[in-house]
C-alpha cells in the first residue's frame, strides 16, 4: 500500500499535521491537551489506514480475479460487494469478464471451423491433384498418340475442377468475411432466370434435360443480379446433376403480397430423409459418393441468399425428386 505514492505523501502530510496540531496543543493548552491531540490523530490514523488497507485488498481480489480470466480461466467468481464505488467496479468488471468470455468462445469457435476448413479444402484438392499426378506418371511412359490425347484431356477436366473449386473457396471465404458490398436492384424474375440457365444450355442439350418455366409476368426480385443469378446457377448445376439424362426441371416463380420467391422442382431420386439436416453445409456431398460436385455449391447458394434477406431451403417433392424454395420477403413485410 505505501508503494503508492499518494498514500505516503498523504501518510507524511499527516503525521506533519498531527506533530504541528500536537506541539500546539502541548505550549497553548497543555500536556494534556497535546497528549489528547496526539490519542485521536492516532486513531483517526489507524482508522483511516484500516480503511484504506481494507480497499486495496479487494482491488487487488479483483485484480487476481481479472488476470485469471485474462489467462482463459473459465470457473472465476466475484465476490459480492456492498454498494458503494467498489460495487461499480466490480459490476463493470463483471461486463469485462462475461464480454472476454464470449469472445474467447467466439474465437476459439472460429479457429476449430479454420481447422476444419483447412482440412476439408486439403481432402477436396488432394483427389484432383492426385490424379493429375497420376496422369503426368502416365505421361512420362510414353504412351501411344491416342492415350496421350486422352490424358491431356482428363488432366485438363481436372484443372478446371480444380480451378472451380478454388473459385468457389475465395468467393466463400469473401462472403465470410464481409467484404462483399451486395447491390440493391429491383431484377426482373425473367431477367434473372435467363442469366442462370444461360451457361447450362448446352450441358442440358447434351444430356436431353426439359427445363419448363413458368414466371408471372413483370415480377421482380429485390437484390445483386450477378450474385442471384450465380445462387439460381448453382441449385440448377444439382438439379441438371440429380435429373441425369432424359430429366426434367420445373422453375415457377411465385410472386405473393407476403414475398417473391423461386420454386426448381427436378425429376431426380431427390434426397434421403436424413440429408436433408447437411444439404447446405459446405463439403456435404451426401451418401451418393458417385456425384461431380465438391460440396460448395449449395453452401455458397445459401450464403449469398441468406446475406441478402432471403431464405433457401428443399425437400422431397410428393410425386418424386427435389425441390427447392428460394423467398425473398417484400419490403412492407420485414
Amino acid at each position: 500500500m505505501l508503494r503508492n505514492r499518494e498514500i505516503r505523501r498523504f501518510t507524511l502530510l499527516f503525521f506533519g499535521l498531527t506533530v504541528t496540531a500536537g506541539a500546539a496543543g502541548i505550549f497553548l493548552i497543555g500536556p494534556s491537551a497535546g497528549a489528547l491531540l496526539f490519542a485521536l490523530a492516532a486513531c483517526y490514523g489507524a482508522a483511516f489506514f484500516w480503511f484504506i488497507r481494507e480497499r486495496y485488498q479487494r482491488i487487488a481480489r479483483m485484480s487476481e480475479e481479472i488476470d485469471l480470466v485474462l489467462h482463459d480461466q473459465e470457473c472465476l467468481y466475484l465476490a459480492e460487494e456492498e454498494e458503494g464505488e467498489l460495487s461499480i467496479l466490480q459490476s463493470e468488471i463483471g461486463k469485462m469478464t462475461r464480454r472476454i468470455r464470449e469472445q474467447n468462445r467466439a474465437l476459439q469457435r472460429e479457429k476449430e471451423h479454420l481447422a476444419d476448413s483447412l482440412a476439408d479444402i486439403a481432402h477436396q484438392l488432394r483427389t484432383p491433384l492426385t490424379s493429375v499426378n497420376l496422369i503426368v506418371s502416365l505421361l512420362e511412359s510414353h504412351p501411344g498418340e491416342d492415350r496421350r490425347r486422352e490424358l491431356f484431356m482428363e488432366m485438363e477436366d481436372l484443372l478446371v475442377c480444380v480451378d472451380s473449386l478454388i473459385t468457389s473457396l475465395l468467393k466463400l471465404s469473401r462472403l465470410d468475411a464481409g467484404i462483399i458490398v451486395f447491390q440493391k436492384e429491383q431484377i426482373e424474375a425473367k431477367t434473372l432466370i435467363d442469366t442462370a440457365l444461360r451457361p447450362l444450355r448446352i450441358p442440358m442439350d447434351l444430356h436431353d434435360i426439359t427445363v419448363q418455366t413458368e414466371i408471372p409476368e413483370g415480377m421482380t426480385l429485390l437484390g445483386d443480379p450477378d450474385w442471384l443469378a450465380q445462387a439460381v446457377q448453382n441449385i440448377l448445376k444439382n438439379c441438371m446433376e440429380s435429373a441425369g439424362d432424359h430429366g426434367r426441371i420445373e422453375i415457377l416463380c411465385e410472386d405473393t403480397p407476403l414475398f417473391a420467391g423461386i420454386r426448381i422442382h427436378d425429376s431426380g431420386p431427390g434426397f434421403d430423409e436424413g440429408e436433408l439436416h447437411g444439404l447446405f453445409e459446405r463439403f456435404y456431398r451426401g451418401k451418393d459418393t458417385m456425384t461431380s460436385g465438391y460440396g460448395i455449391g449449395l453452401a455458397l447458394c445459401k450464403s449469398i441468399i441468406t446475406r441478402q434477406g432471403g431464405t433457401v431451403s428443399a425437400r422431397n417433392h410428393p410425386e418424386g425428386g427435389a425441390v427447392f424454395f428460394v423467398r425473398f420477403p417484400k419490403i412492407g413485410c420485414l
